[in-house]
């Protein structure tokens, strides 16, 4: 059989809370064996993620991650995802590679909220005005109808125009302003050193960490991870990987045991907050094996809506 080729079309057919759907019952599945290589020319990356799920299959995602693209009007994030069958190895369906990274990056942030925000949240606070940042508005508004947003971003151009984009949004330009108050907090960002302090922070906020992805890289300080609850998409792909976690790690800040809970332990009940006054950090990583969810549940819809 010739491989599929899901294109960007299939964008129309997809839901928020359908996806969310598919990421609980993957995550019922055996644990994902996973594996992920790292190629660094500062500032570029060469991300090659490969996940296997019995009853899913395998996929390899590869991403090119080139920082300076933007100014030239060029995307900063490139790839490819393949799809192979958990039957026979063969390769299944090549899916958009922007379309799979949307979803599932957004999702994953979507999961952890959907789990540990507030049900009631309604001012949230987008830090990063880039192309994740608007993705996580529409995803957001998926699960929180009635929110609010707060656009903060380094350079305040990008948070005035993604702000005048987005219904019941509006752009801020101190930082410490557009945390207060908040319920949820999103950070997409590329920073280096934490942009975050934990002093800002108030009781029963809830926090999406989704902008580090290299060992260098930080959005919070160490007040912050002090002060929340932590949880994460995955131990596997953020404990020793990204330096969110790994540098605080490494220097005593906090253990290994601070990490309450990774998706494999919702359907065990650990994965919830507390009390309304906790605050609660979840880190996402991302990792291949959302996304192969995220990449088969495309497909299942493209198949679904062909077969309709």
């Amino acid at each position: 059989m010739q491989p599929v080729i899901v294109g960007p079309d299939v964008e129309s057919l997809l839901d928020w809370r359908e996806l969310l759907g598919a990421f609980e019952a993957g995550h019922r599945l055996p644990r994902a064996e996973i594996a992920d290589s790292f190629l660094y020319r500062d500032p570029d990356t060469l991300l090659s993620r490969a996940a296997w799920i019995d009853g899913l299959g395998s996929a390899v995602k590869t991403a090119t991650i080139f920082p300076r693209n933007p100014a030239a009007a060029r995307p900063m994030i490139n790839g490819a995802v393949t799809l192979f069958s958990d039957n026979d190895g063969t390769l299944e369906a090549i899916v958009d590679f922007h379309i799979v990274t949307r979803w599932k990056t957004a999702g994953d942030s979507l999961y952890a909220a959907s789990l540990l925000a507030r049900p009631d949240s309604r001012r949230i606070t987008i830090v990063g005005a880039g192309t994740v940042g608007a993705s996580m508005i529409d995803a957001y508004g998926a699960l929180f109808p009635n929110a609010e947003f707060t656009i903060w971003n380094r350079s305040p151009g990008p948070a005035r125009d993604l702000a005048a984009r987005s219904p019941r949004a509006r752009a801020e330009t101190d930082l410490e302003t557009a945390l207060r108050g908040a319920d949820i907090i999103c950070t997409a960002t590329m920073a280096r050193e934490p942009l975050i302090r934990g002093d800002w922070l108030e009781p029963g906020q809830h926090l999406d960490l989704i902008g580090a992805y290299r060992p260098d890289m930080r959005e919070v300080d160490d007040t912050a991870l002090r002060r929340a609850a932590l949880f994460v998409d995955s131990r596997d792909t953020t404990l020793d990987h990204i330096g969110e976690l790994k540098i605080p790690l490494a220097q005593g800040v906090i253990t290994r045991e601070d990490i309450r809970a990774d998706f494999y332990d919702v359907a065990a009940g650990r994965f919830v907050r507390e009390s309304e006054e906790q605050i609660t950090i979840a880190k996402n990583g991302g990792g291949a094996h959302l996304d192969l969810m995220t990449a088969r549940h495309v497909l299942e819809r493209s198949r679904r809506a062909e077969s309709g």
